[in-house]
């Protein structure tokens, strides 16, 4: 599909890609879509996930959007639902992906525009022009196959605010990405002192590992405590910010299989600067399997 995403023309402000990855926020399969086409229904809207600490839905128009004079295409869009909880004048800023599945070749043709802003009186964005309908029909392409086709979302906040107080809640101008490996020499010899790693790098910020080898809170004496914590210095006063983190105990004699692993989806800010588990392993697994390898 490289080669035919290299021919086509992407929605205006938009790029086109191709990834193999599946979408990490949400999908939905759409089977008997010629029904769909074919009804007096205009629109499509799938079920609500959720991302960045808000939800969302789909919403398509399997003939073009009428109401924008779009002929001849699909238009895809982002909606934000259930924002009766947020508090007055609050805009959501976000960079989204939609994907669209070839389901010949199982990679996925990824739509990306610039940040766009959401508010009170913008609940929906996306793009008019998703694909045209003579390239999405066209079974050698592998979009719509045995009258089904599959769509995906990723959606990263970038900002925050209430206007009412001006208050920029997450920093973040692109959906940061990042890894860390952390090796503990002598683990035996610690003590119930946290032990801290060197601080890194993600995105606008700082962050690092917490490690308590006798346990804490709830997992004192028992188990092994795991966290992620940011560094404040990185944050502006008033911010916080949103990750989704990933922490892992390496086993080291055997597959990558069998590492201990937590994940999470977090917010950070001053109050809350620390987020992971007080009982992430227990003692009498961490000294009877490999971890302690090497």
């Amino acid at each position: 599909m490289t080669e035919f995403v290299r021919n086509i023309s992407p929605p205006p402000g938009a790029v086109a890609t191709v990834s193999d990855a599946s979408p990490i926020h949400y999908m939905v399969k759409i089977e008997l879509f010629s029904l769909l086409a074919k009804s007096a229904v205009e629109t499509f809207e799938s079920g609500i996930f959720e991302a960045g600490g808000y939800k969302w839905k789909l919403v398509l128009y399997p003939n073009g959007n009428k109401s924008r004079n779009v002929k001849d295409y699909i238009s895809l869009y982002l909606a934000m639902v259930d924002t009766s909880s947020l508090p007055p004048g609050w805009e959501v800023n976000v960079i989204f992906r939609l994907f669209l599945l070839d389901q010949i070749t199982d990679s996925y043709l990824v739509i990306q525009g610039k940040e766009r802003s959401f508010h009170g009186l913008k609940l929906e964005c996306g793009f008019d022009h998703f694909i045209q309908l003579s390239t999405f029909n066209d079974a050698r392409h592998g979009f719509l196959l045995g009258d089904t086709c599959v769509l995906g979302a990723e959606v990263y906040v970038c900002g925050e605010r209430s206007r009412g107080k001006g208050e920029v809640l997450s920093m973040a101008k692109e959906p940061p990405t990042g890894k860390y490996t952390w090796k503990i020499v002598n683990f035996s010899k610690l003590d119930e002192k946290p032990e801290e790693s060197p601080l890194f790098r993600t995105g606008d910020h700082q962050w690092k590992i917490l490690l308590y080898p006798k346990g804490k809170d709830g997992g004192m004496g028992t188990h092994l405590s795991l966290y992620l914590a940011l560094d404040l210095e990185t944050l502006p006063a008033g911010c916080r910010v949103y990750a989704d983190l990933t922490l892992r105990i390496v086993d080291q004699l055997y597959s990558r299989a069998y590492d201990d692993i937590g994940r999470a989806k977090r917010w950070f800010n001053a109050p809350s600067s620390e987020s992971g588990w007080s009982k992430f392993i227990s003692l009498g697994s961490l000294q009877s399997t490999n971890y302690l390898g090497c």
